[in-house]
């Protein structure tokens, strides 16, 4: 397999915590939640059916704010080392210290009370006192895990609790992906440690920690390939055809091995495809996605559901630099973008033309009160530069940041800066590096310490963000509140905003919910810190996943739809007829 993308950080999956690496190309084939999602009926119609992996059953009580977990027993990561609930909780625990305690550590999600928790170099040094200490702890060990004053403790070798300090109804979502994925923590510890607060050990981004999957990572070429074999002791290996079925996540796999490359050239990996030397590639770029309608008995292609594409598509605007921090500028600015010309030219029309945050997975607060898309008015982002006495002219260049080498980036940011210049802006195109591109975003705050580097327009979607957890929180969570660990590029919060993102982590009520979520949505359209586009039918946007008709026959793909990973999960490809 061939993308277009090197995973940020390498395979260090110490990096979970602050979502990455991404792309997750190892997700659920080497590593494995607790739980995943049906991605049959989640594809065919949108439900949101939840399965077991690693856990055999849950059981939510307390109006869904304790949840037990029941773990599979005779379950071994790759090297042979037993998986169990000691090893789940300093996974947990190790990421929550990694994230130096951050309170919104679990995917940027505030739902643990940390008050009560004491983990830091004296309980890490305790954990790797012994080099079985996570799968046979002693007595002192075990009486830190089993405080069920911390909101995950243990109340035995296959049984885990997780405390919630209010009521989450989409808690299991969030095991979907990164953080949800379990690693031998004991490996972790034998082999130099996790690291320091905020420093994950950097030895293992080309170093794979061992997983529970029906893989293992046998060869890492650093901005080349990763090589993946099947794990021979993998524990559902004898599942039987029709419980691979009903879960295909835990399919054994139907190769001895997999490598996917770093192909940074559009044109190469469509090549590859072409004569064979690769099985699946992805095809993104205006030249070659063009040949590929052009052959449909030769090229097949995934497409995504209406309704995908969690993460919206569109124009992040500063919000902490001038002169896009004045509100006036960006209500211009997300009226005279001809977003209909964006969708037929940069993705062949294969866009459903839609508003955010929220993602039509989730209707019942979706476009709440009817204001989340923008229209095409140049006339009407004039008349408000008017009222507000601003000549755009006025103003110096706006900096629309891109990440070189992608062609859809540009495409969008120089009809942005063509639409804007017909009302007086200027505006100028950094095509940057992706290393570059990437080292400037990050939390909420980050993002706001690093407003100048940033610059006033950055693409939201595509290169630069994607959804990290299967709830209707995470884009709220993510790209409009202040404890965002990834996504908000705008780096824009409001009180009534931050109401609505609070209330989905404090409340089982729907109708509280959504009535502070109508607020929230009527604030973010007046305040237009993001010109949505809309939500991406193909995978790559521009272009998709694309293999010879024949060779292959199905695959899933990341629960989350929308570039966890961006290559299929591995041990789901079947081999065509």
């Amino acid at each position: 397999m061939d993308d277009q993308n090197w995973p940020i950080d390498g395979v260090n999956v110490l990096n979970f915590g602050s979502e990455v690496p991404w792309p997750d190309w190892w997700e659920y084939s080497v590593y494995q939640p607790l739980v995943t999602v049906n991605d049959t009926a989640e594809y065919g119609s949108g439900t949101i059916q939840y399965l077991p992996v690693l856990a055999t059953n849950y059981t939510s009580t307390n109006n869904n704010m304790m949840w037990t977990f029941n773990l599979r027993q005779n379950v071994t990561f790759s090297n042979g080392d037993t998986f169990n609930a000691y090893q789940l909780w300093g996974d947990f625990y190790s990421e929550y210290y990694l994230s130096a305690n951050s309170s919104g550590w679990w995917q940027s999600y505030t739902i643990f009370n940390m008050n009560h928790v004491d983990f830091g170099p004296s309980t890490l040094s305790l954990m790797g006192s012994t080099n079985d200490q996570m799968i046979h702890p002693n007595t002192k060990m075990l009486a830190i895990m089993s405080n069920s004053s911390w909101p995950i403790y243990v109340t035995g070798p296959y049984q885990v609790v997780f405390q919630l300090k209010a009521p989450f109804l989409y808690f299991l979502g969030t095991f979907v992906s990164y953080i949800g994925m379990v690693f031998d923590t004991q490996y972790v510890l034998n082999n130099g440690g996790i690291g320091a607060a905020g420093a994950p050990n950097t030895n293992f981004d080309t170093a794979p920690i061992p997983g529970t999957g029906p893989y293992s990572i046998t060869g890492v070429s650093t901005n080349a390939y990763v090589e993946f074999a099947q794990y021979s002791g993998y524990w559902g290996s004898n599942l039987t055809p029709a419980q691979i079925a009903s879960d295909p996540v835990l399919d054994p796999g139907h190769y001895k091995s997999v490598v996917i490359n770093n192909v940074g050239d559009d044109l190469a990996r469509f090549t590859a495809l072409s004569t064979g030397a690769t099985q699946i590639a992805a095809v993104a770029s205006a030249a070659d996605w063009p040949l590929v309608l052009a052959n449909p008995n030769e090229f097949s292609y995934t497409t995504l559901p209406s309704w995908s594409s969690v993460g919206p598509f569109g124009v992040a605007l500063n919000t902490n630099l001038y002169p896009t921090n004045i509100t006036a500028v960006r209500q211009a600015i997300v009226q005279a973008i001809n977003y209909s010309d964006i969708i037929q030219t940069v993705f062949y029309g294969e866009m459903v033309s839609a508003g955010g945050p929220e993602s039509a997975l989730y209707p019942q607060y979706y476009n709440l009160g009817n204001s989340s898309l923008y229209v095409y008015n140049p006339t009407n982002a004039t008349n408000i530069l008017k009222a507000a006495g601003i000549n755009p002219s006025s103003l110096g260049t706006l900096t629309f940041r891109t990440e070189a080498g992608c062609s859809m980036c540009t495409d969008i940011a120089s009809i942005v800066q063509l639409d804007l210049q017909k009302i007086g802006f200027s505006v100028t195109v950094s095509a940057v590096a992706g290393s570059e591109y990437d080292s400037v975003y990050g939390s909420y705050s980050t993002n706001v310490a690093n407003a100048a580097e940033i610059g006033q327009l950055s693409l939201l979607g595509g290169q630069s963000w994607a959804p990290s957890a299967l709830t209707p929180a995470d884009n709220w969570v993510s790209l409009v509140s202040n404890v965002s660990s990834w996504g908000n590029w705008a780096g824009f919060s409001t009180p009534q905003v931050q109401a609505c993102v609070n209330s989905f982590t404090s409340t089982s009520n729907v109708a509280q919910i959504q009535a502070l979520c109508t607020t929230a949505q009527a604030q973010i359209y007046k305040d237009a810190p993001y010109a949505w586009i809309g939500y991406a039918k193909l995978w790559y946007y521009t272009g998709s996943l694309v293999w010879k008709t024949g060779t292959i026959k199905s695959f899933d793909l990341d629960p989350v739809w929308d570039g966890v990973n961006t290559m299929p999960l591995i041990n789901t490809v079947v081999p065509g007829d």
